[in-house]
C-alpha cells in the first residue's frame, strides 16, 4: 500500500513540476520579450543621444580647425616677413627658405616639400607607433605653405634698406610666429610636422621633455640649413641673427601668449556644449509641458 501511495504521489508531482517549467518557460520568454522591447525603445533613444554627441563634437572640432587656419595664417604673415627682412627665418622655416634659394622653387613649395619629407621621417621613427591621423600633417603644411606664398606676394612692396628697418621687420615677424604658434597650441587639434617630429622624439626618448626635445630639433633643422646654404649658395642665406633671435623669443612670447589663447580657446569650445545642454533643456520642458 505504501508503494502505490508513493506512485501516486510521484505521478501527481510531476504534472506539478511539468507545469512549473512550463510556467518558468513562460517567464522566460516574457522576459526575454520584455527585454527585446525594451531593448527596441531604447536602441532609438541610444542612436539620438549618438547624434548629439556627434553633433558637439564636430561643431567643436569646426571651431579647433577655424582656430588653428587662423593661426596658421598670422603664422605665414610672421613668417613671409622675416624673409623680407634678410635677418634670417624661425628654425622650421629655414630648410624651406635655404632650399627656396637653391631651387628656385617658391617658399610654399619648398616648405610644403619639406614638412612631407619630417612626417615621413615621423614614421621611419616611430614605425607601427605611428599614428594614421598624424597624416593630417601634411594636410595642415600644405595649406602653411600656400599661405606663406600668398603672404609673401602681399608683402612684395616690403624691401628695408637700413639694419634697424631690419630688425624692425623681423621683430614683427618673431612676434607674429609666436602668435600663430599660441594659436596653434590652444586649437590643440593637430600640429605642424615641426612639432609632430619633436612629439614623436618624445616618445622614442620619454625621458626628455618637450621643451628640451623642441630646441634639439629647431638647432638640428638650423644647422642643416646652415650646411646647404654654405655648400649650395657658397654663403649664409635664409639663417642669420634673426633665426638666433627667432629660437630664443617664439617661445617664450608664445608660452606667455597661451596664458591668454588656452582659457580664452576653451571658452569657446565650450559654448558649443552649453548650447546644446540648453537645446536639451528646452526639449525636455516642451516635452513635460505636453
Amino acid at each position: 500500500m505504501k508503494e502505490e501511495n508513493s506512485s501516486q504521489t510521484e505521478e501527481s508531482e510531476q504534472p506539478l513540476e511539468a507545469a512549473a517549467a512550463t510556467d518558468e518557460c513562460a517567464e522566460d520568454g516574457a522576459a526575454q520579450q520584455s527585454v527585446q522591447e525594451s531593448a527596441e525603445a531604447v536602441q532609438p533613444a541610444a542612436k539620438k543621444h549618438k547624434i548629439v554627441i556627434t553633433n558637439e563634437i564636430v561643431a567643436e572640432y569646426a571651431l579647433r580647425v577655424l582656430v588653428l587656419c587662423v593661426g596658421l595664417f598670422i603664422m605665414s604673415i610672421g613668417v613671409g616677413l622675416s624673409i623680407k627682412a634678410s635677418l634670417g627665418t624661425s628654425p622650421i622655416s629655414s630648410i624651406p627658405t635655404v632650399t627656396h634659394y637653391i631651387s628656385g622653387l617658391s617658399v610654399g613649395t619648398t616648405t610644403i616639400i619639406v614638412n612631407a619629407i619630417i612626417v615621413l621621417v615621423q614614421i621611419l621613427i616611430l614605425r607601427r607607433r605611428f599614428q594614421i591621423f598624424q597624416l593630417l600633417q601634411v594636410a595642415v603644411a600644405t595649406v602653411f605653405g600656400l599661405l606663406c606664398d600668398a603672404s609673401l606676394a602681399f608683402l612684395e612692396s616690403v624691401e628695408p634698406v637700413q639694419y634697424w628697418a631690419q630688425w624692425l621687420i623681423c621683430i614683427a615677424g618673431i612676434v607674429l610666429v609666436a602668435i600663430g604658434v599660441s594659436c596653434e597650441v590652444a586649437a590643440n587639434v593637430i600640429t605642424l610636422p615641426g612639432e609632430g617630429l619633436s612629439l614623436s622624439m618624445c616618445k622614442v626618448f620619454p625621458k626628455v621633455k618637450f621643451g628640451y626635445m623642441k630646441v634639439i630639433c629647431d638647432s638640428s633643422l638650423v644647422i642643416i640649413a646652415v650646411a646647404l646654404s654654405l655648400i649650395f649658395l657658397k654663403g649664409l642665406q635664409g639663417v642669420r641673427e634673426g633665426t638666433v633671435a627667432a629660437a630664443i623669443f617664439v617661445g617664450l612670447i608664445a608660452k606667455q601668449l597661451n596664458k591668454l589663447t588656452v582659457p580664452a580657446a576653451n571658452k569657446l569650445y565650450s559654448l558649443v556644449h552649453r548650447r546644446e545642454k540648453a537645446e536639451k533643456a528646452d526639449c525636455q520642458t516642451a516635452k513635460s509641458g505636453n
